[in-house]
């Protein structure tokens, strides 16, 4: 059956960025620990299934407290698929989405869009740049000789200051059920995520290395988990909207 060549594809998707970004992911990681080591905030964001990343990493057991997810529903689908996906072409829509969540330059921004070439993902980046904040991207290279849609002109990877390639294909589907039917399959929200949580458990295996301890989430249906977690949410809440 042809889902073992979508196995396939994801474990050679997954075996390309370790081979070929580790050097960017541990890079990032390092980023991330100097952000949690100065009580830093490490915002996520990305539109339609791209801001499943953000969901990934926030409030979740074995997660960073110090995590927040920038989601914003007129870029989700759950309220409109094709509405959100839209507005990611609609420029002016970053600024205030960044400004509500209060993103400062002590804090570290994570953009993930697999194509990295629509309006909102790029402005976003480059008004956090403009407030002095560091941005990582997790974009694929596939889409690199694409044409953005956005005034500026440019991809989402000449933005950021530090450029992860998800190494997913054009057009994220992978497997091919016939000549007359598309590809099927996407692998972006695998990779992406892979890359996202690799990110944090670096940051965090440096802090501990450090000799410091990072504020990680429990699972609340373990013992002693929810009141580890009540006193990290106590801390984070009032910077961290969602929570």
């Amino acid at each position: 059956m042809l889902y073992n060549e979508y196995y396939s594809q994801v474990c050679s998707v997954l075996e390309d960025v370790i081979g070929t970004q580790s050097n960017a992911i541990e890079c990032a990681g390092k980023a991330a620990a100097e952000c949690i080591s100065r009580d830093g905030i490490i915002y996520v964001f990305g539109c339609g299934h791209s801001h499943i990343v953000g969901e990934d990493l926030f409030f979740r057991a074995g997660g960073l407290a110090s995590v927040c997810a920038v989601l914003d529903a007129d870029l989700m689908l759950h309220e409109g698929a094709e509405k959100s996906s839209c507005m990611e072409r609609i420029s002016g829509i970053a600024r205030p989405i960044f400004d509500k969540h209060g993103i400062t330059d002590n804090d570290v921004l994570i953009i993930a869009s697999t194509s990295g070439i629509n309006a909102v993902p790029v402005e976003m980046a480059q008004y956090a740049h403009e407030k002095g904040v560091l941005v990582i991207a997790i974009t694929s290279s596939a889409y690199d000789d694409d044409k953005p849609h956005n005034e500026s002109g440019k991809h989402l990877y000449e933005c950021a200051d530090i450029v992860i390639d998800n190494c997913v294909c054009h057009g994220d589907a992978a497997v091919q059920i016939s000549t007359e039917l598309p590809k099927v399959g996407p692998i972006s929200t695998i990779s992406s995520c892979m890359i996202a949580q690799s990110i944090m458990i670096c940051a965090e295996e440096i802090l501990a290395k450090q000799g410091m301890k990072p504020p990680v989430y429990m699972s609340g249906n373990i013992a002693g988990g929810r009141e580890r977690n009540r006193a990290l949410i106590d801390k984070y809440r009032p910077r961290i909207k969602n929570l």
